[in-house]
Order: structure tokens, then C-alpha cells, then sequence
């Protein structure tokens, strides 16, 4: 498991596929609220004057010297729903980011978050 407070020393480091393609760089961590631990990151993509940021799941990611990689294809990466570099993602998108990369996706009980950026 990626401990949050070693995975945040990693922003600005590349992000790359399971072939390591390289998707982009690591822009941000979020958390699962249930349980505190890293779930998703944030990958800037796109062109140096349309940069983006991509969501990526961190289930079977590992570190490497200077590098994060990712269990999914940079396709499927690049393809996954984004906001802007100066962007949150509202509460109401969460599911489309769980489902683009079939995962389940339940919201706390009272409706609240499941991802919050650390």
C-alpha cells in the first residue's frame, strides 16, 4: 500500500502505464473518506497551453526511482474524466470516475464525499 504521506513527495514526478508509456506528471492524491487512505490521483495531460488533469486509481500502483506506475493503460488514462488544472471536482462527478474505470461507487450515508484531495 502507497502511504499518503510518502505519495505526495512524488508530485511533479512522471506518471506511467503498466508498459511505461508515460501518461503525464502526478499532480495530486485523494483519499478515500472512508478510510483515509490514497484511492485516486490527479495526472496532468494534454498539451503545454491545454494541460488538464486526469483521474487514475492507485489500486496496484507502485513508486519507482522518480516515477509512479499506474495499473491501467494510458489510453484508458487519457480517456478517463478531467477537470482543469485550477479545478475541484464536484461531488456529483465522483461516480463517472469511479465508473469509467469499473469500480463501484457509493456515496458515505448521508451523501457525502468519497474523494478528498490531500
Amino acid at each position: 500500500m502507497i502511504e499518503v504521506h510518502d505519495i505526495r513527495e512524488w508530485r511533479g514526478h512522471s506518471v506511467v502505464d503498466s508498459r511505461d508509456h508515460k501518461i503525464g506528471s502526478l499532480e495530486s492524491v485523494y483519499v478515500d473518506t472512508r478510510t483515509d487512505q490514497p484511492s485516486f490521483a490527479t495526472v496532468t495531460v494534454g498539451l503545454p497551453t491545454r494541460h488538464r488533469l486526469v483521474f487514475v486509481p492507485l489500486v496496484g500502483a507502485a513508486v519507482g526511482p522518480g516515477y509512479l506506475r499506474v495499473a491501467y493503460e494510458k489510453q484508458t488514462v487519457k480517456d478517463a474524466p478531467s477537470i482543469g488544472t485550477d479545478g475541484e471536482l464536484p461531488a456529483s462527478d465522483e461516480e463517472s470516475v469511479f465508473s469509467h474505470y469499473s469500480l463501484s461507487y457509493q456515496p458515505g450515508s448521508g451523501g457525502e464525499r468519497r474523494l478528498a484531495r490531500r
